[in-house]
């Protein structure tokens, strides 16, 4: 497993990859590493700076297995740059017979989170709940990779360069 880490708007990334492809993604306070040549390292870079809008690196799924792992496919094939599905939404396109409660879970469990676009799936009556990010900041994560995206209107105090980073 090799193992990079970015300084990215939404915090420092830790990207790790496999063999078989992209295999983790998670939020860090480790240093940043020597510039990568890997494919993810910089097409991650290319969707901060709003240049990609859709990630082709092999994805390595070994760390999901049976229905979550058709969910994250499911979101992964499905749901575009620029747009939002509700949890139910989702449950009912996978057609796993989860209910909007189970993708919530199966979401809070993604290893890959915005390249397997979890932060897209949202609460019928909000944004939901987020995993990515630091302790203290999930849920501004999530607005803000939204916002960049167009999927939600930028607010007065949105920064397109990136979030406080707490904690």
């Amino acid at each position: 497993m090799t193992t990079a880490v970015l300084v990215t708007p939404v915090g420092r990334l830790r990207v790790r990859t496999t063999d078989l492809g992209l295999a983790d993604i998670g939020w860090t306070t480790a240093p940043p590493t020597p510039p990568s040549t890997h494919d993810i390292v910089a097409q991650l870079q290319e969707y901060f700076r709003g240049e990609r809008r859709r990630f082709d690196v092999p994805i390595d799924w070994g760390r999901t297995a049976g229905v979550q792992r058709e969910i994250l496919e499911t979101l992964y094939a499905t749901v575009d740059y620029g747009s939002a599905i509700t949890y139910g939404e989702l449950a009912a396109r996978s057609g796993t017979g989860i209910p909007a409660r189970g993708i919530g879970s199966v979401m809070g469990s993604n290893p890959i989170p915005i390249v397997v676009p979890c932060h897209r799936v949202v609460a019928a009556d909000g944004l939901g709940g987020y995993s990515g990010g630091t302790v203290r900041n999930h849920l501004e994560v999530k607005r803000w990779l939204l916002t960049m995206e167009g999927a939600l209107p930028p607010t007065l105090d949105w920064d397109p360069d990136g979030i406080a980073l707490i904690g």
